[in-house]
């Protein structure tokens, strides 16, 4: 896999910081050896999930917004290797497969215009490229019957991690997104706010929920797209829930489950949908960080549940003290997760 650089043993090493009496992360977290072929490894070690990151902010800034989420994969990395191994949640549980090399990408994105024309053509085809390599890593690691916990990026390669999922499981597959934004407008060129409407169209995404929409922020020609499609596509609104209170969040989260639990799903996470985190869209109004780990929580102990992806954070983005926090913040949400499936194991 050529466009992967693997996460190495010396790697995790350098940022597992080691104390006396404690045993953290990344003392028991799995690396792929030396020389050995990471297919090969994967198939035949006992760990269930792995780690990748998606170290990118094309997406985001072929969708006008802010770049910064190509931070939160060290960010992360360095905090989950922090996480105390114990009785409620094992590092040994996970291989650290590394991260996907965007670096060409983002050398290019980093100069264009997003309100030049030919700029936003060529933002589009550099996304097309990281889809490519997000299909594959993916692929691959269901295919090895693994679940693929993923990192950072825009929410562009939620398009990514669906299609390669379909493809590692060989049929279409549902998925539901805790997000402010729909994700599923026009097909104008793909960036991170069409990521679900591209895999959709192509025949990857069976049916869809979308948990917690901003009506603020949702175009009329979302929502009648929306309205049209509800049989495949859903959603529900954060302000009919905690604002208006016409909902229950906990009746909302079997209402989406009941719409996507009968076939094999992915569970998406936009950081943006957070009050003051750090990230491309930040908001000032949002469900809180409980809410969010129940959501995932609840949706992880699903066999059907087939990968997570943590995406949009921003740690370059907030004050530079609080950096770590983001990282802190997604290492929550994957020991979640995880613990959530310990009956499926």
């Amino acid at each position: 896999m050529e466009r992967l650089i693997p996460f190495s043993v010396n790697d995790l090493a350098k940022v597992t910081n080691h104390r006396s009496g404690e045993i953290k992360f990344g003392e028991k977290m799995l690396t792929i050896p030396k020389g050995e072929n990471y297919v090969d490894f994967l198939k035949r070690c006992e760990a269930k999930y792995v780690l990748v990151g998606i170290p990118e902010d094309v997406g985001v800034r072929a969708n006008f917004g802010r770049p910064g989420a190509a931070s939160a994969w060290q960010s992360a990395i360095s905090s989950i290797a922090n996480i105390q191994h114990n009785r409620f949640c094992k590092g040994s549980q996970i291989v650290v497969l590394g991260k996907l090399d965007a670096s060409a990408e983002m050398e290019e994105a980093k100069d264009l215009d997003f309100h030049k024309t030919a700029d936003r053509k060529l933002l589009s085809t550099l996304v097309e490229k990281i889809d490519k390599e997000v299909v594959h890593i993916v692929t691959t690691i269901i295919k090895c019957g693994k679940t693929p916990i993923i990192i950072g990026g825009g929410h562009n390669n939620a398009y990514g991690n669906i299609k390669g999922t379909a493809l590692g499981l060989g049929k279409p597959i549902n998925a539901v997104n805790f997000d402010a934004h729909s994700d599923f407008r026009i097909l104008e060129g793909r960036h991170s706010g069409n990521g679900f409407s591209y895999a959709y169209e192509e025949g990857f995404l069976k049916k869809y929920f979308i948990f917690g929409l901003h009506e603020n922020y949702t175009s009329k020609n979302v929502i009648d797209i929306l309205k049209k499609m509800e049989d495949r596509v859903n959603y529900n609104t954060y302000d009919e829930i905690k604002v208006r209170q016409q909902k229950n969040f906990q009746q909302e989260l079997n209402t989406a489950y009941d719409f996507i639990k009968n076939d094999a799903y992915g569970i998406e996470i936009d950081l943006d949908a957070l009050p003051n985190i750090a990230s491309s869209a930040m908001t000032m109004s949002g469900f809180s960080i409980e809410e969010l780990r129940q959501f995932v929580s609840f949706f992880g102990k699903n066999k059907n549940a087939s990968y997570i992806h943590i995406c949009e954070g921003a740690p370059d983005l907030g004050e530079e003290k609080n950096n770590h926090l983001i990282g802190k913040l997604i290492g929550y949400l994957v020991t979640d997760f995880i613990k959530s499936r310990k009956e499926l194991i």
